[in-house]
């Protein structure tokens, strides 16, 4: 049933995202509020759908920000990604300059207003990154960082990049960590039935030093994770 499920969300998720990324090509003229819009259409279709057909549901707990914050969250599945940029409402976020290259994807990036940073670029990279953060900063945005770079399988050893605490001391705005366990459902193409949950944690105050930032955000995001993930492994053994 796994397989069938995943399967249907597949088919879903295929036409939905064609059926928007087409009707909302007019939006890459307008203002940028429009394209938005129909970026957020596309995350509330995507979650019903996995609600629905593949019978993945989430639950939501802390407080979410409101005010323009630097969010740090841990990143296992591309749920992620369109979880938080629902739940967040409009915020930056700091994405790989490859994916601009994506046909269609990409252009909603840039017109999204996302963050893009060259990974190999080092100092520049960071010069820039901090740049565009200061100017969403400056717009009422959040920002929206994966620390680690890339997605971790649940359990995997925390591998947190400088990026975020280099945004963090430029900024000098609180960051918000978030914590999650979406690796425990969203699993390749597999979408196994559950909840997810996505936790926004107490927020680190600003003004912090460099490397008791790193610490404090590391261990306060790895504890949490680790709960939600042994909390969820129990969940699908009593539901077995």
């Amino acid at each position: 049933m796994t397989l069938l499920r995943s399967v249907l969300f597949f088919l879903w998720f295929a036409a939905v995202s064609a059926a928007i990324h087409i009707a909302a090509l007019p939006a890459l003229l307008l203002p940028r509020r429009v394209t938005v819009w129909a970026s957020r259409r596309w995350s509330e279709a995507t979650l019903w759908g996995l609600k629905i057909l593949a019978g993945l549901d989430f639950e939501v707990r802390g407080e979410i920000p409101t005010q323009a914050v630097l969010v740090a969250a841990k990143h296992m599945s591309m749920w992620d990604t369109v979880a938080l940029y629902l739940l967040l409402y409009d915020p930056a976020v700091v994405v790989k300059r490859e994916l601009l290259r994506v046909p269609f994807y990409g252009w909603y990036l840039q017109k999204a207003g996302v963050i893009a940073i060259d990974r190999g670029g080092h100092a520049s990279a960071l010069r820039q990154m901090a740049q565009a953060a200061r100017l969403a900063i400056g717009d009422r945005r959040s920002i929206l960082i994966f620390p680690e770079g890339t997605r971790k399988k649940p359990g995997s050893a925390p591998d947190y990049k400088p990026g975020a605490a280099g945004l963090y001391n430029q900024l000098q705005v609180p960051c918000v960590p978030v914590a999650l366990n979406s690796g425990l459902f969203w699993t390749g193409f597999l979408k196994k039935r559950g909840r997810i949950v996505i936790e926004f944690l107490p927020a680190i105050p600003a003004g912090l030093k460099r490397a008791e930032f790193m610490r404090t955000l590391e261990e306060c995001t790895e504890a949490a994770t680790a709960r939600l993930i042994a909390e969820g492994r129990k969940r699908r053994l009593e539901a077995a």
